[in-house]
């Protein structure tokens, strides 16, 4: 691959770079002094003013829905170009939302751009796409091991011409913003299938249907992630209409391989934007303290851990490209090894780099002053998102043994 940015794409990056630098940045004391104004009012999850401005700026800028790869209604980007702004829009937290980048609405507009019927694109893709509404994928389950999707209880099943979805769901992020008005939810169909791949299927949920309940908000390290956030639900007896089932019976793990390939991409890619920034924050800190007669950047431990981060940032920077490259040219299965690779070593390398900062600020590190411990709180969730790191660990092994087990077979 050509390590170097084409010129298409420096040329969104310098445009993306602006709008962070001129309205993302600036918006984000203000978007946290509303939430927590909401908050206080006895309603934090409402959406605020300052993003819905980043929104209509974003629209105006053209940095709207750049996730989706050669659609003609995204922006025409491969993985591979889509990556290196997704770095950028990564170092804020509120640049994903602000361009209609976010999880996991990008994951759910790709699973109906790819697999939904014409209907189901009109009813919800389409108001997806304008920024109109939000959505929720309610996969992980509060009573089983959810790193195994099979394990998965929440059933489906077919009624005449609906379905009846009996399921508890928790991790379900953005159930708790009344903007959210579809889930797409994982269950089965066919628990007794000989194949355990084929018992599960996916279907769309309107947030308003009878016998959908939010039973609680679910902090992360005390972080509520307000007015997104994460929820817990129970669907009982929910019937939607048998057209609201995504590409056909037993075929939710394949949807799910489609829709997690590119958006580990992205968690990535946005994990090396956070981590930048975390030691930007770093560098800058160390040179303005002191202690102990000299600033803190002169100590050996502070460099050592300085030029750490750069050489880890840089190496979990070439693996996702590399990654995103193969999915590009050999599509998502080929690159099944790289996707594993990137999904333990990005979140791993921002979780220390962020510590490292954390530690350079001193007590200062873990206050809501300077924004590093709930980028650690994000850092450190994504080593359980989209599959914790012992699944992914393991399937690598697999992957890097086949050809060993395949000349054993044949002895």
């Amino acid at each position: 691959m050509d390590f170097e940015y084409s010129p298409k794409v420096r040329a969104w990056q310098q445009r993306l770079c602006e709008f962070l630098e001129r309205y993302v940045l600036p918006a984000e004391p203000v978007f946290a002094a509303e939430v927590a104004a909401n908050r206080a009012a006895g309603n934090a999850w409402q959406p605020t003013r300052v993003m819905e401005q980043l929104k209509q700026q974003a629209r105006a800028d053209g940095l709207w829905n750049l996730f989706l790869p050669d659609s003609k209604r995204g922006a025409g980007l491969s993985n591979l170009e889509y990556a290196p702004l997704c770095e950028i829009m990564g170092r804020s937290p509120l640049a994903p939302e602000a361009c209609n980048c976010s999880a996991p609405d990008t994951g759910n507009m790709e699973v109906l751009e790819r697999y939904g019927t014409p209907e189901q694109q009109q009813r919800w893709l389409e108001p997806l796409l304008r920024g109109e509404i939000r959505s929720g994928f309610a996969m992980t389950e509060p009573a089983v091991a959810s790193s195994d999707a099979t394990n998965i209880q929440a059933r489906i099943r077919r009624d005449g011409d609906e379905y009846v979805i009996d399921a508890h769901k928790w991790w379900t992020s953005g159930a708790n913003d009344p903007r959210c008005k579809v889930l797409i939810v994982m269950g089965k169909t066919d628990p007794d299938h000989p194949d355990r791949h084929r018992r599960q299927s996916m279907i769309l949920v309107p947030m308003d249907a009878a016998g959908v309940t939010v039973l609680r908000h679910l902090d992360v390290f005390g972080f509520d992630d307000a007015p997104h956030g994460h929820a817990e639900l129970r669907l009982d007896g929910v019937r939607v209409p048998a057209a609201n089932m995504l590409l056909g019976e037993g075929r939710g793990f394949e949807i799910a391989q489609g829709r997690l390939g590119p958006g580990r991409i992205h968690h990535c890619m946005r994990l090396i934007g956070l981590a930048e920034r975390a030691l930007e924050d770093m560098c800058r800190r160390v040179l303005a303290r002191r202690a102990f007669g000299r600033s803190l950047a002169e100590h050996g431990v502070t460099r050592e851990r300085i030029a750490e981060a750069r050489m880890r940032i840089d190496q979990a920077r070439w693996l996702v490209l590399c990654a995103a490259d193969r999915m590009d040219r050999l599509g998502n299965k080929a690159a099944r090894k790289e996707i594993a690779m990137i999904k333990v070593v990005a979140p791993n390398m921002a979780c220390q780099v962020i510590d490292w900062a954390i530690q350079a600020h001193g007590g200062a590190g873990v206050s809501q002053d300077f924004g590093l411990a709930q980028a650690y709180a994000n850092a450190r969730t994504l080593r359980l998102a989209d599959g914790p790191d012992e699944v992914h660990r393991d399937q690598l092994a697999r992957l890097e043994l086949e050809p060993y087990l395949r000349d054993a077979q044949g002895d």
